[in-house]
C-alpha cells in the first residue's frame, strides 16, 4: 500500500467541538480521519490543524446556493475565544499522543521515523491566527506545545491580513495585503524555523510573504485554471510555489474542483486528477502533495474517509502517473520539504 502524508486536516478541530471523549472516539471509526480509518488507508501522517470556529459546535459541509456567489467574510474572533480553541485542540493532541495514537513531530527524524512506524505523524499547524497576539507572546507559547506550521488567516480578517471569502468565479485577489503587524508574524514564524501557509490568504496577502523570503506554501488549494474559485491559486502564484521550493496541497473539498460542485457538491477522482495534472506541470512535480481537508470539508465521490486514499492512488495509476511521481505526491515532498523546515 502506498502511504501518504497529508497537507491538511480538521481532525482536533472535530474532537474539541464534538466529542466529550476525543482520546476514545480517535480510536473509532468517526469522522474523516481515525486510527482505523487511518490505517486501512495507508495514513502515515499529516499536518493537523488547530482551528478556532465562531462557535463550538459541530462542523457542518455546507452545499453553496447559485446565488451564494460571494458569502461575506467571517467576522473577526476575539483573541481570547481563539486561544482558547487553539489551546484545546492543542491539549487533545497531547493526548492523542500520550495514548499512543499519534505522535508530535517537531524534527526531521522524529517525522520520518514515526511515518513508517508509527504511529501517526502530526506535525501541529495553526489555522488562522487569530489567537496571536500583537506582541507574539502566544506564538512562542504554540511552538512550545509543538506547533510548526502557521497559516496566518481563515477566511476571516485579523489583525495580520484577510483572508479570502468563499467566493466562486472569482481568484484570490478579492482585499488588502498583510497588515504591519502581519509581516512581523512572518518575521516570526521564519526565525522559529514555522511553515508559513498562505492557504485562505488574499492574493496580495500571497504575495507579501513571497516578499519576505519565505517557501510559498499553500497547504490546501487548487488551480483557479481548473475551477475558478477565490479559495484556489492562480498560475503565477503555483509558479511561484515551485520557483521558491515551496508546496501545494490537492484540497479534497468538492466545492472547489469544479464548477457546478459549488451548487450541488458533486465531484469526483477525475476532477482531482485535473487539478494535480495543471499543479504539476505549472508548478513542478516536486512542489505538489495532497492537502485533504479531511474533517472540514465536502468530500469528492470516491472518498468518504482517509480509508478511501488507495482509491485515489489507483485513480493516478489509471490516469498514466507512475510509481515513482504517485510516491512523490502521496508522501516524498510532503516529507522533504518538512525535512528542510524542520531540521
Amino acid at each position: 500500500m502506498t502511504l501518504v502524508f497529508d497537507g491538511h486536516n480538521d481532525a482536533l478541530g472535530r474532537l474539541w467541538c464534538a466529542s466529550s471523549n476525543p482520546v476514545a472516539d480517535f480510536a473509532r471509526p468517526i469522522g474523516h480521519i481515525n486510527v482505523p480509518q487511518a490505517k486501512a488507508g495507508g495514513l502515515g501522517g499529516g499536518l493537523f490543524a488547530l482551528f478556532s470556529p465562531q462557535e463550538r459546535k459541530p462542523f457542518e459541509f455546507n452545499v453553496f446556493a447559485e446565488d451564494d456567489r460571494d458569502i461575506p467574510l467571517s467576522p473577526p474572533l476575539e483573541e481570547g475565544a481563539a486561544l482558547v480553541a487553539a489551546i484545546g485542540q492543542a491539549g487533545i493532541a497531547h493526548g492523542l499522543q500520550n495514548a499512543g495514537h499519534l505522535r508530535i513531530c517537531t524534527d526531521a527524524a522524529t517525522l520520518a521515523r514515526s511515518f513508517v512506524e508509527g504511529p501517526l505523524a502530526c506535525v501541529l499547524h495553526l489555522e488562522g491566527a487569530d489567537c496571536i497576539d500583537p506582541d507574539l507572546l502566544a506564538l512562542d507559547t504554540l511552538y512550545a506545545l509543538g506547533l510548526r506550521s502557521l497559516g496566518l488567516v481563515w477566511s476571516r480578517p485579523t489583525i495580520f491580513g484577510h483572508g479570502v471569502p468563499f467566493r466562486h468565479g472569482s481568484d484570490g485577489d478579492t482585499g488588502p495585503g498583510l497588515t504591519v503587524e502581519g509581516k512581523r508574524l512572518v518575521a516570526g514564524c521564519l526565525e522559529l524555523g514555522l511553515t508559513v501557509d498562505t492557504s485562505h490568504l488574499t492574493m496580495k496577502g500571497f504575495w507579501d510573504v513571497a516578499e519576505a523570503g519565505a517557501p510559498l506554501v499553500a497547504t490546501h488549494s487548487n488551480a483557479c485554471a481548473i475551477a475558478i474559485n477565490a479559495r484556489n491559486l492562480t498560475d503565477a502564484q503555483l509558479r511561484a510555489i515551485g520557483e521558491t521550493g515551496g508546496m501545494v496541497g490537492l484540497n479534497f473539498a468538492s466545492v472547489f474542483l469544479n464548477h457546478a460542485a459549488w451548487t450541488t457538491g458533486q465531484a469526483d477522482l477525475d476532477d482531482c486528477l485535473r487539478h494535480l495534472d495543471h499543479m504539476i506541470a505549472v508548478a513542478g512535480e516536486d512542489h505538489v502533495g495532497l492537502g485533504s481537508d479531511f474533517d472540514g470539508a465536502p468530500l469528492p465521490q470516491g472518498i468518504a474517509s482517509a480509508a478511501d486514499l488507495p482509491n485515489l492512488i489507483e485513480a493516478m495509476r489509471r490516469h498514466g502517473y507512475g510509481e515513482a511521481l504517485i510516491a512523490k505526491l502521496a508522501h516524498e515532498n510532503w516529507l522533504n520539504f518538512l525535512g528542510r523546515q524542520l531540521g
